[in-house]
């Protein structure tokens, strides 16, 4: 999405001051950046049951992959004592036991890479005294919520070694997912906030900006339900569009007790859930476009609108597509990427909304 960032006329005395904030605005654009590929290869991790292969915490020694034969077999021993080897992968020797490591190895070394990029950055902008007034906090909390994901990803992925359990904890993984969509929308957020301190959006946006922030929400709870989806595997039954096996709410909707169950842990349930929010956001942002086109003049702001739609367009028809393969990695993996395109332009048109004059 293409940002407006083109230089403002300022006094001689505060142009040092903005860039900086120019500086430190596309370094946080830079760190989000990898956080959106880090989303994507959690995703083809988890499609290929890559995620359990590794069974050690090992934040220091485990950036180097196994080096000898002793230490393949010595992991590979590891693994198989684990129920998703007994029950799914049994018998498949050290050659598979290799393929699923190096997806979750390199998923391990791209969370080490986004912890350094930030790390670095930090200490850099820090150390020359060029991180704008007001921001430190903000900054360190974000580091703090980088260390935090990086404890629950292990959390998660140690729910996954408990005895009858071939899959990690559907909550956890949820958790996980979550944490790192808001660690990349304060990323943007905050850079955002650095690129365009001021808002300019006119008195008649207010609807406007109503409706997306409707349809923020609505993304960000069809976003936690494909998170369920993903947990319980629910994507791979009921592969009809737009009826489920024939029926528009499907069986065995309100089967679980107590009845919240079924909105983490029953397949058709889930299923159904996450396509009704999808669809209410994709209505919601149909609004939206329209508001803008209505009520808004050309400009920034308004394409910024029309971008949320489409995105919210090409994510809708990403999940029928990904439904009806059933799941294939390739698509799978595209969906969950594109997820946070969604994220990325509803946070945008909601910055460039902003009542004029506020900061």
């Amino acid at each position: 999405m293409p940002f407006d960032v083109r230089p403002l006329t300022l006094p001689e005395a505060e142009r040092p001051a903005r860039k900086d904030a120019r500086a430190v605005a596309w370094w946080l654009l830079g760190v989000a950046a990898l956080v959106w590929i880090m989303v994507a290869i959690g995703g083809a991790t988890r499609l290929t049951g890559s995620g359990l292969s590794i069974m050690e915490w090992a934040p220091l020694s485990g950036v180097l992959p196994p080096m000898s034969e002793a230490e393949w077999n010595r992991l590979y021993e590891l693994y198989r004592t684990i129920p998703q080897y007994q029950l799914v992968n049994q018998g498949f020797g050290l050659e598979g036991f290799k393929e699923i490591f190096w997806l979750e190895w390199i998923h391990r070394q791209w969370g080490r890479l986004i912890g350094l990029a930030y790390l670095a950055g930090l200490v850099w902008f820090w150390a020359r005294g060029r991180i704008p007034a007001g921001y430190k906090p903000t900054l360190l909390g974000l580091l703090a919520l980088g260390g935090l994901q990086g404890a629950i990803g292990w959390y998660m992925v140690a729910s996954g070694f408990q005895a009858g359990r071939t899959e990690v904890s559907p909550y956890r993984l949820v958790i996980h997912l979550g944490l790192a969509l808001v660690i990349y929308g304060a990323l943007l957020w905050t850079a955002l906030g650095l690129l365009r301190p001021v808002a300019d959006a006119p008195a008649e946006a207010r609807p406007v900006r109503a409706m997306v922030r409707v349809t923020f929400w609505v993304v960000a709870a069809a976003m936690l339900a494909g998170g369920f989806v993903a947990g319980i595997r629910a994507g791979f039954s009921y592969n009809t569009f737009p009826l489920m096996d024939g029926r528009v709410v499907p069986d065995g909707y309100m089967d679980l007790v107590p009845w919240w169950r079924n909105l983490t842990a029953n397949v058709p349930a889930v299923q159904f859930n996450h396509r009704l929010l999808a669809t209410l956001a994709a209505l919601v942002a149909a609004g939206a476009i329209w508001a803008a086109w209505r009520r808004l003049p050309d400009g920034f702001a308004r394409r910024a609108v029309f971008a949320l739609g489409g995105a919210v367009a090409l994510q809708y028809a990403l999940g029928v597509a990904t439904l009806l393969y059933v799941v294939p990695v390739g698509l799978g993996t595209l969906h969950q990427a594109t997820a946070v395109l969604v994220l990325t332009a509803a946070l945008v048109a909601l910055h460039a909304l902003r009542p004029a004059g506020r900061t």
